[in-house]
């Protein structure tokens, strides 16, 4: 209980503090913790260090910002605390693949690392299984109309992972978001909804057009990305489940996205729920 506590509090303090300057030593005051037990239950529960954590977000938040059309690059690097606009460009290209101007002329959508809010817990600590703040995913569902999402999962990114490491993991997870967003339209959204979940709001009420739409995104399975010298083929599954304008409450959301992407994982196929 302890751990878990601990655990959202250094959520919170980081994403209210994304814009100022944070030492782990700051965010281990403010969770009342020794700095090396926020440590150790941080790469617990995120496989990630706390430094990649606050970059990651950081550059999340720029992205938007950028889209957005928030300020200039400059503006923006300096909101975030990189001390230049070219050590920022350098930070975003490596985790978006584009420098910052590339990336506002190609992108439609920037939600590509959304913070964690909870994680569930289980007997003896943490379970695994993080929550993701879903609110600008449920407010952009709640102005469409009847129709169906896409929710997809990128085949054996663990394995990815442990062999080529994480740095080459995040190079298939943004190859797995360009794919979706690449095809999505101005109707359309695609949200990063757990470390290798999407999920896209396609506002179409066709099923058969629905399974156009993915099978334009499955038919790049197999297609490679590289990082660093190595050429490692992504692949994605999908389901597909029906939403009706209003008929979902919020702390539903993510159960029924989690509940369509296990079965398009344990099918095999394309499945539908209605």
């Amino acid at each position: 209980m302890k751990s878990f506590c601990i655990f959202i509090s250094a959520l919170e303090y980081i994403e209210k503090n994304l814009c100022e300057e944070i030492s782990q030593q700051d965010i281990a005051d403010a969770c009342c913790c020794s700095l090396s037990s926020l440590q150790k239950m941080w790469k617990y529960c995120t496989k990630m260090s706390i430094k990649e954590y606050i970059s990651k977000r950081r550059l999340a938040s720029c992205a938007k910002e950028i889209l957005s059309g928030n300020g200039t690059v400059t503006d923006i690097a300096f909101r975030y605390q990189y001390n230049s606009p070219e050590v920022f460009t350098r930070a975003f290209t490596r985790m978006w693949g584009e420098t910052p101007t590339k990336f506002r002329n190609n992108r439609k959508n920037a939600d590509f690392f959304p913070r964690i809010i909870s994680a569930d817990r289980v007997s003896g600590g943490i379970d695994m299984k993080r929550k993701v703040d879903l609110s600008d995913f449920y407010d952009f569902l709640r102005e469409r109309k009847d129709g169906y999402i896409l929710c997809f999962d990128i085949v054996q990114l663990s394995i990815i992972n442990e062999k080529y490491g994480s740095k080459c993991g995040d190079a298939v997870i943004l190859e797995a978001f360009r794919r979706i967003d690449e095809i999505s339209d101005e109707n359309m959204a695609v949200f990063r909804i757990g470390g290798d979940e999407f999920a896209l709001i396609t506002g179409i009420p066709d099923k058969e057009n629905v399974k156009d739409t993915a099978d334009k995104i499955l038919s790049k399975n197999g297609t490679a990305v590289s990082c660093d010298g190595i050429e490692i083929p992504v692949a994605l599954r999908a389901g597909a489940v029906k939403y009706n304008a209003g008929n979902y409450r919020y702390n539903e959301l993510f159960t029924t996205l989690q509940n369509t992407i296990d079965m398009a994982r344990n099918d095999g196929n394309i499945i539908f729920i209605n």
